[in-house]
């Protein structure tokens, strides 16, 4: 039976209190509900740059908690999907023209297992991270065109980050608190850029995007998108933005690509 064909996602992961937020959750929850259930997911999360290009673990292994100071059940959270050696290899096929792939012993971390705990809840899912070599939005998007055939193969190809992240200038003490504008006016821009099909834009950000180092004083939680529209059937497809709002003043704005 043939596999159908799979959309590209971009979301935002959050972080491990994410998985207390009854609303974010559900958001999550429903999103996968309306997914075909994948063969394997393939994610590219914020929190792994690394060059040679590399994926995770093909073994069982331990997660990474890569975060501090949080409550310490945060630290003891767990998600056993299965490995994806095939997927590994064929991760490498596509980009061994361009790119070194190098197989890790590395886990998960949590811009991966947190969304993918409210998406896919009884990790029944092979799973495989790859990191990015690269910070650089045509590198990454070249990247995501290698990978795009995945998609008709049952591959859900997954960008975690945020599409702001300005952290040292938020109000952490109400994830209800309103937007700063700096956020605000970085999400409408990434909306009416999505909205617009125009992805050259986007690739252009940093001579483009308001309040750029609020939003982003480091792009890597950024990133990912691009990853997610290389992978797109097509730079006329609009995406479809899933989820929206903000999040202790971060834009949680997440969408599918099909």
């Amino acid at each position: 039976m043939q596999a159908t064909k799979l959309p590209a996602l971009y979301l935002g992961h959050g972080a491990p209190i994410l998985l207390e937020d009854q609303l974010w959750t559900s958001q999550l929850a429903n999103w996968s509900k309306n997914l075909e259930k994948p063969k394997a997911i393939l994610i590219v999360s914020a929190h792994w740059e690394s060059a040679p290009l590399s994926l995770s673990s093909i073994e069982p292994t331990n997660l990474i908690y890569d975060f501090a100071g949080f409550h310490p059940k945060y630290y003891n959270l767990q998600y056993k999907a299965p490995v994806a050696p095939e997927l590994a290899k064929t991760i490498t096929d596509l980009l061994n023209e361009t790119e070194t792939v190098v197989q890790t012993n590395r886990g998960l971390d949590h811009g991966a297992y947190i969304p993918l705990m409210n998406m896919f809840p009884n990790a029944d899912v092979p799973v495989i991270q790859m990191s990015m070599p690269t910070l650089n939005p045509e590198k990454l998007f070249k990247i995501g065109q290698k990978l795009s055939v995945l998609r008709e193969q049952g591959v859900l190809i997954i960008g975690s980050g945020f599409i702001t992240h300005g952290l040292p200038y938020i109000d952490m003490s109400d994830p209800n608190s309103k937007a700063p504008n700096w956020s605000s006016d970085f999400d409408l821009w990434t909306k009416e850029t999505l909205d617009s099909g125009n992805f050259e834009e986007l690739l252009k950000f940093k001579n483009s995007a308001p309040a750029l180092n609020y939003a982003h004083p480091t792009v890597e939680h950024f990133a990912p998108i691009f990853v997610t529209l290389g992978a797109a059937s097509s730079v006329a497809e609009k995406p479809e933005t899933v989820i929206d709002g903000f999040w202790y003043g971060l834009s949680k704005r997440s969408f599918q690509v099909n």
